[in-house]
This record gives C-alpha cells, sequence and structure tokens, in this order.
C-alpha cells in the first residue's frame, strides 16, 4: 500500500476545490481531483503538474451512482485507500431565493447535488478512508447553513434567502454530526469547514481569493483532532 497520503477532491478543476488540491499536493498529497467534466478535469490536472505537483483527475459526477462507483473502483485498485475525502463539489442556482419565491426545480437541483451527492460520494469511499488508522473528511460547507446565523438579524447572513442552498448546507452540516457521532472510536474525523466569503465562479464576488478560502479546509484535511465540528475563519461557527 502506498505510504503517501492520498486524497481526494471533489469539485477541483476551478474555485477553492483546484486551490484544495493545489496546497494538499504542495503538502505532499497524491491528490485526485474530481471532476464531472472530462476535459475541464484533464486540464486543470495537467495544470498542476506543470508545477511538479503529484494529481490526477478522476471523472466524477457527484450526482450520478455509476460515476461514483466508478471512481471509487478506480481508487481502490490504484491506491488501496483514501486518507483525506474533501468534499468540495457543490452548486447555487440562481432560480433559488426566498422560500415564497424559490423555483422548486432549482431547490431540487441544489440538494441533490450539495448534500445527497456529497452523503453518496462519502458512502462509496468510507471503505477506502476505512483501510487507514486515521483518515479526515472535510465537508467544505458555509456560514448561509448555520440556523442561528440565519435567524440573527444582526448577521450579515440574515439577508442571504437561498433556500435551497442555504438548506443544503444546514443538510451537509448534519451530515457532519451524525457521521462523526457513527465514527467516533474508527480514528477517522468528520469536519465541516466554512472557506469564508471567496470570490469564485459559483459566487461572484467576494473578498478573499479561492487561494485563501482553501487554506482552512486544507488545514483541517491535514492535521489537528477535532470531529464534529463546525469551523470558519473567525473560529467555531454556530450551527
Amino acid at each position: 500500500m502506498n505510504e503517501q497520503r492520498i486524497a481526494l477532491v471533489t469539485g477541483a478543476n476551478k474555485g477553492i476545490g483546484f486551490e484544495i488540491a493545489r496546497q494538499l499536493a504542495q503538502a505532499g498529497v497524491i491528490v485526485i481531483m474530481g471532476a464531472r467534466d472530462f476535459g475541464r478535469g484533464n486540464a486543470a490536472a495537467d495544470a498542476l503538474k506543470t508545477q511538479g505537483l503529484s494529481v490526477r483527475h478522476c471523472e466524477l459526477d457527484i450526482t450520478r451512482h455509476d460515476s461514483i462507483a466508478a471512481a471509487a473502483s478506480s481508487i481502490k485498485a490504484e491506491f488501496g485507500k483514501l486518507d483525506i475525502l474533501v468534499n468540495n463539489a457543490g452548486v447555487f442556482d440562481h432560480a433559488d431565493g426566498p422560500p415564497s419565491k424559490a423555483a422548486i426545480d432549482a431547490v431540487r437541483h441544489v440538494m441533490e447535488t450539495n448534500f445527497i451527492g456529497t452523503l453518496a460520494v462519502t458512502q462509496a469511499m468510507l471503505p477506502l478512508l476505512q483501510a487507514v488508522p486515521a483518515a479526515r473528511i472535510v465537508n467544505v460547507s458555509s456560514s448561509l447553513g448555520s440556523l442561528t446565523l440565519n435567524g440573527d438579524p444582526t448577521s450579515t447572513y440574515y439577508a442571504a434567502q437561498f433556500i435551497g442552498y442555504n438548506a443544503s448546507k444546514t443538510a451537509l452540516n448534519m451530515l457532519t454530526v451524525q457521521l462523526s457521532e457513527e465514527l467516533k472510536g474508527t480514528g477517522i474525523t468528520v469536519n465541516s469547514v466554512s472557506p469564508g466569503f471567496v470570490k469564485t465562479d459559483l459566487t461572484g464576488y467576494g473578498t478573499m481569493t479561492p487561494a485563501e478560502g482553501a487554506k482552512l479546509p486544507v488545514k483541517f484535511a491535514l492535521e489537528g483532532n477535532e470531529s464534529g465540528e463546525f469551523m470558519g475563519p473567525d473560529g467555531r461557527t454556530p450551527w
């Protein structure tokens, strides 16, 4: 079995996912860059290979069970294990909005991807994570998923009403809580990490670069014994 740490980063062809892949590889991790578009995924991996980094592309659409199964089978065949899973892939639908106005198809699309897709990937990769003494799962969440902040009129997130996106991140946080409890004592840590207000193709605006936003997820992917936490740039985020 390969002694180097192996990481899978979903949605790694651009934005925060690409920078997470880069920073993990710079730390000496072999990174499998999951991306649903084969061409874009290959191009992203090639860009990091030119920097001398040990990465490879894996075609992975987290909304398709056949794609997830094929990715898990490929990782098992090549490495026999997985040390780090970063559940980064996610979508935002511009037809989302306040509960009274959000398009139901948009809400369904976001929930299917951000929560159910992530759950499906996690289930498929768990046997590979359980093959090592200490593995890490990082769920890339958002402060928009905090029920506390959504209900606080003084919070900057109070007015950001996107019922599909916000609820998908709240559900992702529930996955963190329940999976952390289920895996207690196994050596696998599970945490939700909010990168901060990052400008990406997903948001279109923000105060942080993707490279800055990748730092906290990478930190939790590489070190620490915390599990079942919801962390942001300013420390613990309220559920």
